[in-house]
């Protein structure tokens, strides 16, 4: 993967976030005027998740422009950690305004009576949030299958493994708006066939206990990462196999990656170098060695050091490999 391919993918997500705020700012006043026609409770507790979920991509959209910054000498690791920083906020904003008002709307409406609503006009306003939603949501999804297939590995998993914060949040939002618009629906419907309002109100209380369960998923992946999430071993041992296919390198006795953004790793390592250099030659070997290794689209800082004495060599297994790191 070169850095045309950095730049490509960095586009593409910046992509997706743009359609998914498009539509949801869409989907959000059409759900409101809805809500206010049909006053389904299920419809409230939609037209808040969506307006929720336009939010959140507004910290998205900040996280994709921040995160892609530069390193500096105050950022010596660049700035990618500010995607889970944003995305956090995302996460909480989802949580608080689209679970937590969901829930106590349709809490309230369990007692509450019936007064009917023109049904048409929220079944209309669901069918068109469906289309716009299914829109964001192919967009997410191809992304996701393109990353996941030059892994070898299944979407669904790709999005709970990817470091990329923002393409995680669109894809799990969007699948959540789609299967949440289903709930509506029927609620609705429910209400409608048996003029009894607690389908509805059961309805909106669904919808905010998915988006809590997608929320605090959100939370504990950006926590994760933001605490220090180590590579994959496969990765990890095919970051191994490139060391040790540097000449310079005789064995490798310790190996640290560790994420520091979106597809961007921080790699610590300590190397036993080939023949017995003097300290000045170590030093700049070392550090030809480091710019190599930064070279590479995925690796933000390279840090090499001494083995420590009597440390054992690690062996990569030629059988796992990631192809992100070709032979």
């Amino acid at each position: 993967m070169g850095e045309s391919d950095t730049k490509k993918k960095g586009g593409e997500s910046l992509l997706t976030v743009v359609i998914a705020f498009a539509a949801n700012l869409l989907i959000g006043i059409a759900k409101t005027v809805a809500a206010v026609f049909t006053g389904s409770a299920s419809m409230v507790a939609e037209a808040s998740h969506s307006w929720a979920d336009a939010g959140n991509e507004v910290f998205l959209l900040i996280a994709e422009r921040r995160s892609d910054r530069p390193r500096d000498a105050n950022h010596p690791f660049g700035h990618g950690r500010e995607a889970y920083v944003w995305s956090m906020f995302a996460a909480f904003g989802l949580f608080a305004v689209g679970a937590a008002v969901s829930i106590w709307h349709g809490i309230q409406q369990l007692t509450a009576e019936d007064e009917g609503g023109d049904y048409l006009i929220g079944y209309i306003v669901l069918a068109l949030a469906f289309v716009l939603e299914g829109i964001s949501f192919t967009q997410a999804l191809r992304q996701a299958t393109g990353d996941a297939s030059r892994l070898g590995i299944r979407p669904l998993e790709y999005i709970g493994l990817t470091s990329n914060p923002t393409l995680r949040a669109v894809f799990v939002e969007d699948f959540a708006a789609l299967i949440g618009l289903l709930i509506a629906a029927l609620g609705m419907a429910l209400h409608q066939a048996t003029g009894n309002a607690i389908y509805d109100a059961i309805g909106s209380i669904l919808v905010g206990i998915l988006l809590a369960v997608i929320a605090i998923f959100l939370i504990r992946r950006n926590r994760e990462f933001l605490v220090g999430q180590v590579v994959r071993p496969s990765v990890r041992n095919s970051v191994l196999a490139k060391l040790l296919d540097i000449p310079e390198i005789d064995a490798v006795t310790f190996l640290h990656l560790e994420f520091v953004g979106a597809e961007r790793v921080f790699l610590i390592a300590s190397v036993d170098l080939v023949g017995d250099p003097d300290e000045r030659d170590l030093a700049r070997q070392h550090q030809a060695i480091e710019d190599r290794l930064e070279g590479h689209p995925m690796i933000e800082r390279a840090l090499l050091t001494l083995p420590a004495p009597g440390a054992k060599p690690l062996l990569p297994d030629a059988t796992v490999r990631d192809p992100r790191w070709p032979a």
